[in-house]
């Protein structure tokens, strides 16, 4: 149930268009045969042209009687579909809760943004350290599923997994190592809703080793999706329960692999982001 693709405990169980052009070829001597082009049906042509280009707009610019306002969009009328992440012209949440955004909307862009924001949290460090850890639960977690989830959770992240990590009990990396473990949502998808309950799969890109010339585990990344179920409960949502998949993975790039001290660097700078949809 540990988040990331950590690898090292494979077994375990995780519970938690373009334009064509087509160029004909060259005809010397007869492009004078031609016939000369009727003045009447060039007008007529050019009249088509703009006709079908007013329709493509109107088309394109007609609102989608499959997409509800509220992000939760379906596929012919029955099966929820994906959403682009583009901004969607509602604030996003201001609200905090021990360092976790908190406040979503009781709507389906709300649970999913909820998800997405959770899959950061559960992808942090936090989660090698237990205060850390029963804080980050409890905040994020419906009131009646709390016990359980923390004790899932404690199961994964035990002083033994912290120990094959290389970092010590309280998630603390040694002495000249900075630990990584951070997830990055890539899109999130909403398989179920209603106005109390809701599923929502957040596809994401991870981080996780230890950065430094010494380490023998150094941060690699990885491809996982985590599957939620949501509650709304006392005015926003609420985990009650949760699951990880592997990938979807595309094919690896091309890019040369950075230097341990240059992988230290970039993630002591470069914080995560709040996610709203």
């Amino acid at each position: 149930m540990s988040y990331g693709g950590d690898g090292y405990d494979d077994e375990r169980d995780r519970g938690v268009p373009s334009q064509t052009r087509t160029r004909l070829p060259e005809q010397d001597g007869f492009a004078d045969r031609r016939p000369a082009a009727s003045p009447g049906r060039s007008v007529v042509t050019i009249v088509g042209i703009v006709l079908i280009l007013i329709a493509a707009i109107v088309f394109a610019n007609r609102p989608d009687e499959g997409t509800g306002s509220d992000g939760g969009g379906t596929d012919d009328g029955n099966r929820p579909g994906a959403n682009p992440t583009a901004p969607s012209g509602q604030q996003p949440v201001e609200g905090f809760t021990n360092g976790i955004p908190s406040g979503f909307p009781q709507s389906a862009e709300g649970a999913e943004s909820a998800a997405t924001n959770y899959a950061v949290a559960l992808g942090g460090e936090g989660m090698f350290n237990a205060q850390e850890r029963e804080l980050i639960v409890t905040t994020i977690s419906a009131s009646d599923a709390t016990a359980g989830l923390l004790q899932a959770f404690n199961a994964d992240y035990s002083p033994a997994f912290n120990e094959r990590v290389g970092i010590d009990a309280d998630g603390n990396a040694p002495d000249g190592l900075t630990f990584v473990s951070r997830a990055t949502p890539i899109g999130s998808y909403l398989t179920a809703y209603t106005d109390t309950t809701a599923e929502v799969s957040v596809w994401c890109s991870g981080l996780f080793g230890l950065a430094g010339t010494e380490s023998l585990t150094p941060v690699r990344s990885s491809w996982f999706t985590i599957n939620f179920t949501l509650a709304w409960e006392n005015g926003d949502w609420k985990v009650t329960g949760s699951t990880q998949t592997e990938g979807p993975t595309p094919v690896p790039g091309d890019n040369r692999a950075s230097g341990a001290q240059e992988i230290a660097e970039a993630v002591e700078e470069y914080g995560g982001f709040t996610y709203a949809r």
